[in-house]
């Protein structure tokens, strides 16, 4: 797992942050916190296939829809559906997997981190941006 100075490193490179499980409803803390985070400046793609879009951007099903160089996935998903997110995410090339506060799954975590992923897991996004990045 990702210490703070490796977290810190992460967030001042990416760009583009992947949030599955993000809703389209405004009272929703994946709403909230990827609003946050596009406000920050990064882009955000909704994953979720049960909405058009949100944020202004196009939502797509799953992380392997997605035809573009993602930095971040940040998993708003219980902490059961980590390992299938996992599997999905080991389907794609993208570097980091990024799982909210209170989303953790040792299982999942050794799966990722043994094939070479940076893993963050039970974390703030928003949290660790406002500590780690002055920007």
């Amino acid at each position: 797992m990702l210490d703070q100075s490796q977290k810190k490193k992460v967030l001042e490179e990416a760009q583009v942050i992947a949030v599955v499980g993000l809703s389209d409803k405004p009272h929703r803390t994946s709403y909230q916190i990827a609003e946050a985070m596009q406000k920050k400046g990064y882009r955000i793609i909704p994953v979720n296939p049960t909405i058009e879009g949100v944020l202004g951007e196009q939502a797509v099903g799953s992380l392997t829809e997605i035809d573009e160089k993602v930095d971040i996935v940040n998993i708003f998903r219980d902490s059961s559906h980590l390992q299938a997110v996992a599997g999905e995410f080991l389907e794609t090339d993208y570097p980091v997997f990024w799982a909210q506060l209170g989303v953790y799954d040792q299982a999942a975590m050794e799966l990722l981190e043994s094939n070479g992923r940076k893993v963050v897991m039970d974390s703030c996004i928003k949290v660790d941006h406002a500590l780690l990045v002055k920007k």
